[in-house]
């Protein structure tokens, strides 16, 4: 197997990872409270993650490092959204693909943030997009569940992540850059944990072995090999790769859970996924073309 499909065969691993996290994560916090879950589990991970970018993390300077922590503050509240999202939803497909939107968000927050206009494709991309959401939402009539509004406020939150990391934090490598945001957010989590909620006399083990394997699966080897994934694929199979979160999701919540799936839902995640991947595409060629015009 080439370099190039095996960095392929790797992304596709780490969306199925991703994928379960979101099975790993509703599990772990039917016993734990959803703030110190997140606060545990990220501070963890990064301190997994830490000897990976040891070398990284000395040549860096103090500001860039805490420049970089202060941006996962954005990350983590997503991912504080995400998980009270979870929380009290039992349609973990029907978020994951609302998440995903995140990437058509990112546009919208640099146009309002930065003044840098959204290309051509984003506006094809929007009402296509727009339509899924509708018949996500469609129930014989149109009906927004909480849940549905806390994912789209964690994929907002990740899009406000997105254009801040990429214009404050570019001197730092990818891992360290990952890990020092985990370690922020992780931290955070668990403030927030100690500050509102209240933590059980006594935690099952079961629990504790889905707690496990979200640090070690889901966040670590997750981020690991996805770093190492998109190193060697070509961007844009590695971007297109990326958007199989969502599916591995659906799959794996209509098998544990049940979730059901009318045709409406199931147009609707198929006209998200296909504006997706139709922003994808024409970013990267629009990126390719203007990078050629500079040679």
């Amino acid at each position: 197997m080439t370099s190039k499909y095996r960095a392929e065969f790797i992304l596709i691993i780490t969306t199925l990872l991703a994928g379960a996290g979101w099975v790993f994560s509703k599990e772990a916090i039917q016993g734990l409270p959803p703030f110190g879950f997140i606060g545990l589990r990220f501070v963890f991970a990064s301190l997994i993650l830490l000897p990976f970018c040891l070398r990284a993390l000395k040549a860096a300077s103090l500001a860039d490092c805490l420049r970089a922590m202060s941006v996962g503050c954005f990350l983590g509240s997503a991912i504080f959204c995400w998980i009270y999202a979870i929380s009290i939803s039992d349609t973990l497909g029907e978020g994951a693909f609302i998440m995903s939107l995140s990437m058509l968000f990112v546009p919208i927050v640099a146009w309002i943030m930065f003044k840098t206009k959204p290309i051509r494709a984003f506006w094809l991309s929007l009402p296509i997009a727009v339509a899924g959401l509708f018949l996500l939402s469609w129930r014989g009539s149109w009906q927004i569940d909480a849940s549905q509004l806390w994912f789209l406020g964690s994929a907002v939150g990740l899009a406000l992540h997105f254009n801040f990391n990429s214009k404050y934090s570019v001197r730092l490598s990818t891992m360290l850059l990952t890990t020092l945001q985990l370690f922020s957010t992780g931290c955070l989590g668990i403030v927030l944990s100690l500050m509102f909620e209240s933590w059980p006399d006594q935690i099952s083990a079961t629990t504790w072995n889905w707690f496990v394997l979200s640090v070690l699966l889901a966040t670590s080897l997750r981020y690991l090999m996805q770093t190492t994934g998109q190193k060697f694929a070509h961007p844009t199979n590695a971007a297109l790769l990326m958007l199989l979160e969502p599916v591995w999701t659906l799959i794996l919540s209509v098998i544990i859970y049940a979730e059901p799936m009318p045709i409406n839902k199931i147009l609707g995640c198929l006209l998200l996924l296909f504006s997706l991947i139709f922003y994808r595409l024409s970013s990267l060629m629009t990126s390719r073309k203007f990078n050629c015009s500079q040679q």
